[in-house]
């Protein structure tokens, strides 16, 4: 007769963290606080619309650090 063995489930299994929808995430950012993420190299924007967004975090933050 076979036996299954049990599963082992780890302790720390519990304290995983649960991975979360991004897209989603941005999206209620928006439609709730207006609040809009964009990666500069996000193909869905055409090319005028990613330099907007490059030349406005730019203006806002400051261009990229070296070092």
């Amino acid at each position: 007769m076979k036996i299954p063995t049990p599963t082992y489930r780890c302790p720390l299994a519990r304290v995983q963290p649960e991975t979360t929808d991004l897209e989603a995430m941005k999206q209620r950012g928006w439609r709730d606080q207006h609040i809009l993420v964009v990666n500069a190299t996000d193909e869905r924007p055409d090319f005028i619309e990613r330099e907007f967004i490059r030349r406005l975090g730019e203006r806002l933050y400051g261009g990229t650090r070296h070092g």
